[in-house]
């Protein structure tokens, strides 16, 4: 089954717009393929911006979230895999999502149990 992740933040991302407030993201820099530059990052978590003032070519796919934003002036390229990405919120009020950690070992069907023996007793 598709992680219901990208869906519920492209929709809370839609909704804090719709109400005049500004998206951040909170994104946890240590997953290896993290794309984003270092000074911003405090202990191993990254506050983006992500309003459409604040980025240029925003694509929330469902395996990842990319843009352009700036740094300090200087233009920087922001490559997010969707399990990196930890919570949504709107800045001036704190509300949003936080989202739980996906087990990337769960197996698409369950595990099926050994069958046991039968529960026989002997009866005299």
């Amino acid at each position: 089954m598709n992680s219901n992740k990208p869906y519920l933040l492209r929709a809370l991302n839609e909704w804090i717009l719709d109400n005049g407030l500004t998206p951040h993201l909170i994104v946890d820099v240590t997953h290896q393929d993290v794309q984003a530059p270092a000074e911003a990052v405090r202990d191993g978590k990254l506050v983006l911006n992500i309003s459409p003032q604040a980025t240029r070519q925003l694509e929330m796919g469902n395996e990842a979230v990319s843009f352009e934003t700036r740094f300090g002036g200087k233009p920087h390229p922001i490559f997010l895999p969707m399990d990196a990405v930890m919570a949504i919120y709107a800045r001036e009020n704190g509300q949003g999502m936080m989202f739980a950690r996906e087990n990337d070992d769960s197996p698409d069907k369950p595990i099926e149990e050994k069958p046991k023996g039968p529960n026989l007793k002997i009866i005299k």
